[in-house]
C-alpha cells in the first residue's frame, strides 16, 4: 500500500485536489515554492496529528504543519513532495482558571477569541500580535509571536508554560506544567516556542493569563522628525518610565493612512508615538510619559478613557491596511536595540533614497522592533528587484546596529541565509544537533528556519 493510501485509510481530512493544495500552498507573505504539496490533512483529533506523523516518519515523507496561514516569513509553506498537516480544526478552549490564571487550549484557537474569553473572567491573554483577530495560538507559539503589549508584558514565549507536543515520529509528549513556577529538567518548553515546526507540532497550549488592568490611558505626540520621535523614546527608558504599549510611525506611514483613511496625522508632525500606561498607578505613570514625549513634540494629546484611546491608536491599527489599499508590501521585521532605534528608522530611509523604492515604517518603540513595509505595484506577480535588495540591506543595516533579522515574525523560508549570518555557523551546528535528536529523519518542515 502506497503513502497516499495508508495515510487516507488510517486518518480523516486528507485531500489531493489541486484546489485545496492550491489554497494552502502559501501564506500571507506571499511566499511560495512553486509546486503544489502531495496532500492536505485537516486535523481534527490529536490522533489524526499522531498518525499522519508517525506514518511520514515511518515512509521519510516531509510535513508542514501549519495553522490559519498567516506567517509572514514563509514558514508554512509547502511544495512537491511535502504533507501539509492543518491543525486549525484543533480549535477549542478546555479550561480556564480564573484563580490559577490559567489557560488550556488547542493549537487552532484564534489569538483574540481567547482574549475574548478571557476577559469574560477578569482576564485577558497578554501578547496581543497584529494579526489577533486571523492568526491561531499554535502559528504564534511556533514564531513566538510578539504585539503592541510586548514591551510591559513580553512575547509570547512568557505566556507559555507548557506545551502538548507530537514529535517527528508520532510520540506525544507534554513540557512544563501548570504552575508559575517550575525548574525541573530543561526548559523544553521554551524550546519548542519559536521552533517554527521544525522540531514538533504542538498539539495543546497552557497559557499564562493577566488580569485585566483597571485602567487603561493613552498619550500620543507628533515630532517634525522620526529621529526626534525615536529620541523621544529612548527618553522614556532613560527617564525609568513603564508604558504598556510604545509605538512609533514615521512621515511615510502617516501620510498613507491620510491618504487611505481622510484622516489629517501628517499635518500635525513628520513622526507619531503613541504610549499607553495600565494599572491601578496609570494615571500617574501616563502623566510622566506624557511630560517626556511632550518636550520636543509638536502636537499632543491624552486619552482619559477606553473610547478615546482606541481613537488615538486608530493610526497604529491602520498603519498595513492603508498600505496594502494602494498595493502590495513586503513586510519586514527586525529588532534593534532601543538606544539604536533613531539610527535604524534614518537607516532605513537612505535604503529607500539609495533603491528608489517606497518604505513605510513603523515600531513597536518600547523593544526596537521596527517594521518597515516596502511598497511595491499590485500587479507584480512578486517583489521586484528593487524591492528585494532594499530588503536584503534592511536586514544588512540590523546586523550592523547590533539587532536581529526578525524580532516576531520568525525565519521561514525567507530569512535563512540572514539567520546564518547573524548567528555563525557554531550556533547552527548546535541548532541541527538538536534537530537530528528529535527529528532524526527531518521530516518536520523542512528547509525553515534554519
Amino acid at each position: 500500500m502506497g503513502f497516499l493510501d495508508e495515510l487516507t485509510a488510517s486518518v480523516g481530512g486528507v485531500s489531493t485536489t489541486p484546489d485545496d493544495l492550491a489554497a494552502l500552498a502559501t501564506d500571507r507573505s506571499g511566499a511560495s515554492s512553486g509546486s503544489l504539496p502531495l496532500a492536505i490533512v485537516r486535523a481534527s483529533t490529536v490522533d489524526d496529528v499522531r498518525q499522519t506523523l508517525r506514518l511520514a516518519h515511518e515512509r521519510r515523507v516531509p510535513v508542514v504543519p501549519r495553522g490559519a496561514g498567516t506567517g509572514l516569513a514563509g514558514g508554512a509553506v509547502a511544495g512537491r513532495g511535502e504533507v501539509v498537516l492543518d491543525v486549525s480544526g484543533l480549535n477549542r478552549i478546555l479550561s480556564i482558571d480564573p484563580v490559577d490564571e490559567v489557560a488550556v487550549v488547542e493549537p487552532g484557537v484564534i489569538t483574540a477569541a481567547l482574549d475574548r474569553a478571557a476577559g469574560e473572567l477578569g482576564l485577558r491573554y497578554a501578547p496581543d500580535p497584529a494579526s489577533a483577530e486571523i492568526s491561531t495560538i499554535g502559528g504564534n507559539i511556533a514564531t513566538n509571536a510578539g504585539g503592541m503589549r510586548c514591551v510591559k508584558h513580553g512575547v509570547t514565549r512568557e505566556a507559555v508554560l507548557g506545551l502538548d507536543v507530537v514529535l517527528a515520529d508520532g510520540r506525544l509528549i507534554s513540557t512544563g506544567r501548570p504552575t508559575v513556577k517550575g525548574v525541573a529538567g530543561l526548559d523544553l518548553t521554551a524550546l519548542f516556542v519559536g521552533s517554527e515546526g521544525t522540531l514538533g507540532v504542538v498539539v495543546g497550549a497552557t497559557l499564562r493569563l493577566r488580569p485585566l488592568p483597571v485602567h487603561t490611558l493613552t498619550a500620543v505626540a507628533a515630532y517634525d522628525s522620526v529621529l526626534a520621535a525615536a529620541t523621544a523614546c529612548s527618553e522614556l527608558a532613560r527617564a525609568r518610565r513603564e508604558p504598556s504599549l510604545l509605538e512609533l510611525l514615521d512621515g511615510a506611514t502617516l501620510r498613507v493612512i491620510d491618504r487611505a483613511q481622510g484622516t489629517d496625522f501628517a499635518e500635525r508632525g513628520q513622526a507619531l508615538v503613541i504610549a499607553q500606561a495600565d494599572g491601578a498607578a496609570a494615571e500617574a505613570e501616563i502623566t510622566a510619559i506624557g511630560e517626556v514625549l511632550g518636550k520636543e513634540a509638536t502636537w499632543t494629546s491624552l486619552a482619559a478613557d477606553p473610547a478615546s484611546s482606541e481613537e488615538l491608536l486608530f493610526a497604529r491599527r491602520k498603519a498595513l491596511p492603508s498600505i496594502e489599499r494602494f498595493g502590495r508590501a513586503l513586510i519586514e521585521d527586525i529588532c534593534v536595540p532601543r538606544s539604536r532605534l533613531a539610527e535604524a528608522f534614518q537607516g532605513v530611509e537612505r535604503i529607500a533614497d539609495a533603491r528608489g523604492v517606497e518604505i513605510y515604517s513603523f515600531a513597536h518603540a518600547g523593544d526596537g522592533n521596527l517594521h518597515p513595509i516596502i511598497a511595491y505595484d499590485r500587479t507584480a506577480d512578486r517583489p521586484p528587484e528593487a524591492v528585494r535588495q532594499a530588503g536584503d540591506d534592511v536586514f544588512a543595516l540590523a546586523l550592523e546596529l547590533g539587532g536581529t533579522v526578525t524580532g516576531e515574525h520568525g525565519v521561514g523560508l525567507l530569512k535563512r541565509d540572514w539567520l546564518a549570518r547573524e548567528a555563525g555557523d557554531d550556533v547552527l551546528d548546535v541548532h541541527a544537533r538538536i534537530k537530528s535528536s528529535l527529528d532524526p529523519r527531518g521530516i518536520l518542515n523542512p528547509a525553515k528556519g534554519f
